[in-house]
Parts: structure tokens; sequence; C-alpha cells
């Protein structure tokens, strides 16, 4: 056997070189000037600036609005994957420790129901095409419900103990 030029008959070695003078001046721009000045950067370690939320924003101001239901789609992907990782870290721990699981992963049950507690409090009953402004009445709502009643889940308030109802 002969060596790899031997083989190839002269359209394969024009074919080489004509590849070899149209690739060597990119190749060479690219490993001398490009990635020398480039940030090596992992996508999935992208970090967004922070932007004002929906309650700083002017109500004629729609490049604001639409910034803020940016990031709060993107806080809402983070959390559901949180909520994700934990609710599988708990199916799991239960795969694993079988009957013996209801005590060994009881802390990790209770971190993914506080967890599944503050997602629903925050992102719940949104739907589909919940918005910044939207999560953001529905906390309003939620802060005069327990102004008025306590907290939600504790039954309401006597309405003659407050002054605030008295007739």
């Amino acid at each position: 056997m002969g060596a790899d030029n031997e083989q190839k008959n002269s359209f394969f070695r024009l074919a080489d070189a004509l590849y070899r003078i149209v690739d060597g001046p990119v190749v060479w721009f690219r490993k001398t000037i490009v990635e020398p000045n480039r940030q090596n950067y992992p996508w999935y370690h992208q970090k967004f600036r922070r932007v004002p939320t929906i309650d700083q924003c002017f109500t004629d101001d729609p490049i604001c609005k639409f910034e803020a239901n940016q990031q709060f789609k993107r806080d809402k992907a983070v959390d559901s994957e949180v909520l994700s990782i934990l609710r599988k870290r708990f199916e799991d721990c239960v795969l694993y420790e079988g009957p013996d699981s209801k005590v060994r992963c009881a802390h990790i049950r209770q971190q993914y129901e506080e967890a599944e507690t503050n997602w629903f409090i925050k992102y719940g009953d949104l739907g589909g095409y919940g918005d910044a402004e939207k999560a953001l009445l529905k906390q309003k709502h939620r802060i005069i419900w327990e102004r008025r009643h306590g907290p939600v889940g504790s039954g309401m308030k006597d309405n003659k103990s407050t002054p605030e109802f008295a007739e």
C-alpha cells in the first residue's frame, strides 16, 4: 500500500487544493481572532438581567410590560422545573425506600408540598395565558382577602369583631 497522495488522481488533488485555499483562511480567522475574543459561556447558564416588575411599569409603557411578562414567564419556567425536580426526588425516594418511604422520605415530601403550595399561590388559577398583570391582580386580591378574613384556609373572621365592618 502506498501513501494517501499516491492513490489520489489529479482531479482529487485539485479539489483538495481548492478546498484548502478556501477553507484555510476561514479556519485561521476563527482560531486566531474569533475564539480567543469570545466569552465561553454555556447556554444553560445564561443569565438575563432582571427587569422592572409589572407594578413598576407605567400604564402607557408597552415595552416595560412586555419585558415584565417575559421575566414572569422565565421565572415561572424556573419555578416549574424546581418543582419537577423536587417531585422526581420524592418519587425516586419512595421507589428506593419501598415500605419505609413514609418515614424516610417525609422531609422530601414536606419540601415538595411546600414548594407546590408556593407555586400554586403564585401561578395557580392563571390559566394557560396568565401573565404578570394577572398574577399581580391575583396577589392583590389575596392580600385583601387575608386582611379581611385572615390567612387563606383558616376560615373567615367574625365580621362583628373588626371595626372595619361595624354597622
